[in-house]
């Protein structure tokens, strides 16, 4: 592979042309871009096999004379050319695309291999622009960067060419190609900041917004409607075919297609969960790379400096970064349900083209795909970005669709990532924020919940589910993460839902009277291992471990509070209609007795011990003919809640909390993003190179809460729970 081969005899066989043309573009001959070598080299019907060895040799023989051939330019130029006549001749002829896909091979084995081998901190070694002296034909435009003509037809490809038979394949590859000119985002550090080199995204992020729109929407419709690639297509081009296998990589039988397998034969293959799709997979890697990519640039602000007014005026350079507008953040945050439209009904026109949706399929898409992370992130995306859809899912009638995977999906915590069980507690948290989601859970009873193994759920309704399902996430949570922020977001969730509990399940009860007592074993033993540590004379009293204690131990005094402020909700505002509640109190009422003079608890459970007052009163005032059993207690309450008036309550402010995004959560989210694409995408990238994570670990996220706010009778207020990246 050293030398370039010999140019082919006339008799010659097409492995043998093959051979020669592939040897000559990764050779140190430079071909104009009007030469014909580039038609002769795109529509070659390539039948050659190559093994690894000598792909990697191409590769880097490639690399080592791109920087004055600048054939990695020329041929992202003529894919665009390519891309340009099948937007023009849609529905063209097959040769069209087959020399568009021709060029995607190329492009996508010689790019990913310069990209993660670049030795520059600004990845040179691309040589996207041609050479001054460089021949061109007179409608080239020279000022025109390769980049930026190339992302410019690739979108406008996957925006406006519906998928088709015909099309699906070329659709499939120039996915698989945009994660590809992305992944440079895996050369930078967590941070993003001014130096980070993105060529191809910032050209992406360059495009107008009609565009942009297009983009996002096929994207989506690509998710939604899930088409698969048929097996014709790829039997229509000998290219395509390997063994009369299926699938796209892995049945290409090419030269080409063995150009591709090498860079592509380090697979992470992932869990085979949910309804997998290759194309509507890939469009949703694409999709969450475009829209949380943050471009990090410079301000300069030249300011003067007046410290010493005898001094002479010396201006003095300040630089400020700040993040330019994501486009592709901001069309999905627009967009709209394709059956109803808030412009149209309330005359607020939209500014500039919104993405319509049909919301419907959106929802039940997502609800069978939430087994896996991507659709997570998506729906947390939309939830947390996109007013439209939170409000569609709000309204909807069948909650369960959503809710049911989520709630499954939290059940085997232990078979999850820590970044997926935080994504779906907080897309629970934003929807507890709204009351009417809160009620309307407790209506839908199920019929049974087969994959709850710990206890049999009959008739149960999916808001007593959710209690139960966060509880257990709590103590899952005390055994194995140990994580204070999980611990935040599931009770901030079990406090908004709190007042508008209705009929909640007997065993959900129990397990809300036994999250109490969970924490406070919790407590209790923090207590006595900070009382240990200020009784050993070893130890000062300003010792950090200490200290550590005492502020683990104020987290969990605030856990226990927030539990009580949970019960008090209950009982203050819904007592009447929820018997099992009181029951579960008064079963394990002397799991409260050792709190009843701590000054943060003690109000709280002066409630709760007046209700027990109420109803124990009047069982021991009732005469039993033998004794009182479960249903007969049951029986009771559910006869003397028909009396309470309330009497002697006190009224506490009700908690709320509501999650605020951080203003910049890029440290997260973008590592996040590429750990998720890396492990499903069906190819790999040079570990030694990523620097955007650790290798081999998973991102961390955290989320906190603001420090709390008590007024003067310790009533806790509004709280946020913010995402700390």
């Amino acid at each position: 592979m050293g030398a370039v081969p010999s140019t082919p005899r006339h008799t010659s066989t097409t492995a043998e042309t093959a051979e020669y043309l592939i040897g000559t573009f990764v050779g140190e001959k430079s071909f104009p871009l009007a030469s014909d070598f580039w038609q002769k080299l795109l529509e070659l019907p390539l039948t050659l096999r190559w093994s690894s060895y000598r792909v990697q040799q191409a590769c880097e023989l490639f690399a080592q004379n791109n920087h004055h051939t600048r054939h990695l330019a020329k041929i992202l130029i003529h894919l665009s050319w390519c891309l340009q006549e099948a937007v023009r001749t849609s529905g063209a002829p097959s040769v069209v695309y087959l020399k568009a896909i021709n060029a995607v091979y190329f492009s996508s084995v010689f790019l990913k291999y310069i990209i993660e081998n670049s030795q520059s901190d600004n990845i040179e070694e691309l040589c996207l622009s041609l050479l001054e002296n460089e021949p061109v034909p007179k409608d080239f435009m020279t000022d025109q960067r390769s980049e930026n003509l190339l992302m410019h037809n690739v979108l406008t490809f996957l925006g406006s060419i519906d998928v088709s038979p015909t099309t699906s394949l070329l659709h499939q590859e120039l996915l698989n190609f945009m994660l590809i000119v992305m992944s440079t985002q895996l050369l930078s550090g967590p941070t993003p900041g001014p130096k980070d080199v993105n060529p191809f995204l910032d050209a992406a992020m360059s495009q107008e917004s009609l565009l942009v729109s297009s983009v996002v929407r096929r994207l989506l419709l690509n998710y939604i409607m899930r088409s698969r690639l048929p097996s014709s297509t790829a039997a229509s081009y000998s290219i395509f075919s390997e063994e009369n296998q299926p699938g796209v990589l892995q049945r290409v039988g090419s030269a080409a297609a063995n150009f591709v397998l090498l860079p592509f034969n380090y697979l992470v293959n992932s869990n085979s969960e949910g309804s997998r799709n290759q194309l509507a997979d890939c469009s949703l890697h694409v999709l969450l790379v475009l829209i949380h990519y943050h471009k990090c640039v410079v301000s300069d602000e030249s300011i003067t400096d007046r410290s010493d007014d005898s001094a002479s005026t010396d201006p003095v350079s300040k630089v400020n970064t700040y993040f330019t507008v994501n486009p592709y953040s901001k069309a999905l945050e627009n967009a709209r349900d394709i059956e109803f439209d808030r412009a149209d009904i309330e005359g607020n026109a939209q500014n500039g083209p919104v993405v319509r949706l049909p919301f419907a399929s959106l929802f039940d898409t997502l609800g069978m795909c939430l087994a896996d992370e991507t659709a997570v992130l998506l729906l947390y995306s939309l939830v947390q970005g996109n007013s439209d859809f939170l409000e569609y899912v709000l309204v909807r009638t069948d909650l369960d669709t959503l809710l049911m995977p989520i709630l499954e999906t939290l059940y085997s915590a232990s078979r999850r990532t820590s970044n997926q069980i935080y994504m779906l507690l907080i897309i629970l948290l934003i929807l507890s924020q709204d009351s009417s989601f809160n009620a309307s859970i407790h209506k839908m009873i199920l019929p049974g919940v087969p994959w709850y193994k710990e206890h049999l759920l009959h008739q149960t309704s999916l808001g007593s589910l959710m209690v139960i399902i966060l509880i257990r996430t709590v103590q899952y949570n005390l055994s194995k993460l140990r994580d204070v922020y999980l611990h935040t977001t599931c009770l901030a969730t079990l406090a908004n839902m709190a007042p508008h509990v209705h009929r909640l399940s007997a065993y959900a009860s129990q397990r809300l009277v036994s999250l109490f007592y969970m924490l406070s074993r919790k407590y209790n033993k923090l207590v006595e291992l900070r009382d240990d540590k200020l009784q050993t004379k070893a130890i000062s009293t300003g010792d950090g471990l200490v200290e550590d204690m005492s502020a683990e131990l104020q987290i969990y005094t605030d856990f226990l509070r927030i539990v009580l402020e949970i019960l008090n909700a209950i009982l203050t505002y819904a007592l009447p209609r929820n018997p099992e509640v009181v029951y579960a109190i008064m079963h394990r009422q002397e799991v409260f007795q050792p709190f009843k003079s701590h000054p943060r608890f003690a109000e709280l459970l002066e409630n709760i011990y007046n209700v027990l007052d109420f109803f124990n009163s009047r069982m021991d005032a009732q005469r039993m003919d033998g004794e009182w059993s479960v249903e007969k207690v049951l029986l009771f309450i559910i006869n003397s809640c028909r009396s309470w008036r309330g009497e002697g309550m006190k009224m506490f402010t009700q908690l709320h909390f509501s999650y605020e995004q951080e203003s910049h959560p890029e440290e997260f989210f973008i590592p996040y993003v590429w750990q998720l694409v890396l492990s499903r995408c069906g190819f790999s990238f040079n570990a030694d190179a990523i620097t955007l994570f650790p290798v081999g670990m998973h991102a961390n996220k955290e989320i906190y809460y603001d420090e709390m706010n008590t007024n003067q009778n310790g009533e806790l207020n509004e709280q946020r729970v913010l995402f700390d990246p």
